[in-house]
């Protein structure tokens, strides 16, 4: 397949962007070769800038739950766009925006919007160590929260390991007070805990692990998360970024019934557009300035349009009530047994790991727990599969720890397509080796 109009505009890029893209996973790294530049999305296609037509399943990495273009959130920032961009001041669909994340999510009494998940974590650490008085946090290998400098950190060997910087840039002295423990692995979390008595401000975690691959919590591991973070005083903050209105209404805190100190969210939030949020407890929120000694401001936060696109986003799952999520259920279900029969008819060494609308196709020998279970992963034939996919109109992510989702605009025979493009592709590794 030709993508020589992509190929001119990637060499462009790299003249005036470093790497020639403006987030790193885009430079098709991980899989080789360049990266595709697309046109248009409508519902769950995507165009590139040669017309090729694909069928879409990375969702802008899981903001699209509702598909490319929805009429609804069009029309809602076209009529805010009339209106004018950003005033720098209050206005009222914030209001009405972080009302109705009140409403969906049950832990969260009051709402800080911001422009980015990267930004909503930020704050939260933020206020986690202002309102603690405590420096430390812990975090899980395998686990994503922003380019922050404190999250940037490798494990090092071992769970007690304190962090070194994973980034030049990321000075020592910070990395030292950040710990790393092992997703699914309550023991890794207590021994730093116990090592480091009341000097941990946060303990911040993925429920639903979305960045190193789905990586679903084990029974025990959120509850014994959330029993451990308030015996030792110590916050439990839910990153739902990616899982936030994605596995239910109210998040995976919902879907698992744990209820953490502070929630980040962000991608499903603002429709499509650049959106954030931190919420929590009201009398935690508010040690947020200007009521609270802690500060955090963005010129950008609760911007119209955003707001305008977040507001119908949350309003059309809303009017969908449970059947939303069960039609997003029964999608899933299709795709993962769809795939999973064609992985055994072709016997290529893979497995599937989904959570609802959101799962990952492991070229892996046995199930995925933690970054441990990754050490016999297969990058290189997730690199023939993505390729091969793609080269049958079929845009998956371009990266093997990557999540990706079905949405609201994906018929059902467009995931029969799917599972049938998948399944030539497979066959198509496995003959090969």
């Amino acid at each position: 397949m030709s993508l020589r109009e992509s190929q001119e505009l990637f060499q462009r890029a790299q003249k005036v962007i470093p790497g020639g893209v403006n987030s790193p996973v885009r430079a098709f790294g991980s899989v080789g070769g360049d990266p595709v530049f697309f046109e248009q999305g409508r519902g769950c296609h995507l165009y590139d800038v040669a017309g090729r037509e694909y069928i879409d399943v990375m969702a802008s990495w899981g903001p699209l739950i509702l598909g490319h273009a929805d009429s609804r959130i069009e029309s809602a920032v076209r009529q805010a766009l009339e209106k004018g961009t950003t005033f720098g001041a209050s206005t009222q669909k914030e209001v009405e925006l972080a009302e109705l994340i009140v409403q969906f999510v049950p832990s969260i009494e009051k709402v800080r919007l911001v422009s980015s998940g990267t930004e909503a974590t930020m704050t939260a650490l933020r206020l986690a160590r202002g309102a603690t008085g405590r420096d430390r946090v812990i975090k899980f290998e395998g686990c994503y929260h922003g380019h922050n400098d404190s999250f940037l950190i490798k494990a090092g060997s071992g769970a007690l390991t304190l962090g070194v910087p994973s980034s030049p840039g990321v000075p020592k002295a910070l990395a030292e007070l950040t710990s790393s423990a092992k997703f699914n692995d309550l023991a890794s979390v207590e021994a730093l805990l116990n090592e480091h008595k009341n000097e941990y401000a946060a303990i911040i975690v993925e429920p639903i692990a979305g960045n190193m691959g789905v990586v679903p919590p084990q029974d025990g591991f959120l509850q014994g998360l959330r029993k451990l973070s308030t015996e030792h005083g110590t916050l439990l903050i839910f990153d739902e970024v990616i899982t936030g209105f994605r596995v239910g209404s109210g998040g995976a805190q919902e879907r698992f019934d744990i209820a953490p100190d502070l929630t980040t969210l962000g991608k499903i939030l603002g429709g499509g557009l650049p959106m954030g949020a931190l919420g929590g407890k009201a009398e935690l929120m508010d040690q947020l300035a200007p009521t609270g000694p802690v500060y955090q401001a963005g010129t950008l936060s609760g911007n119209p349009l955003a707001t305008a696109a977040g507001l119908a986003m949350l309003n059309t799952i809303k009017a969908g009530g449970s059947e939303f999520y069960q039609d997003l259920e029964l999608k899933g279900k299709r795709l993962h047994y769809g795939i999973q029969e064609a992985i055994q008819a072709t016997g290529v060494t893979a497995l599937v790991q989904r959570v609802g609308s959101m799962m990952t196709l492991f070229f892996n020998d046995v199930p995925v727990v933690n970054m441990d279970s990754l050490s016999n992963l297969k990058t290189e034939t997730y690199s023939k599969f993505f390729h091969g996919l793609l080269e049958r109109g079929v845009c998956f992510p371009p990266s093997q720890y990557e999540a990706f989702f079905v949405s609201q605009a994906h018929r059902l025979e467009d995931i029969d397509r799917l599972i049938e493009v998948i399944g030539d592709t497979l066959k198509m590794i496995s003959e090969a080796d």
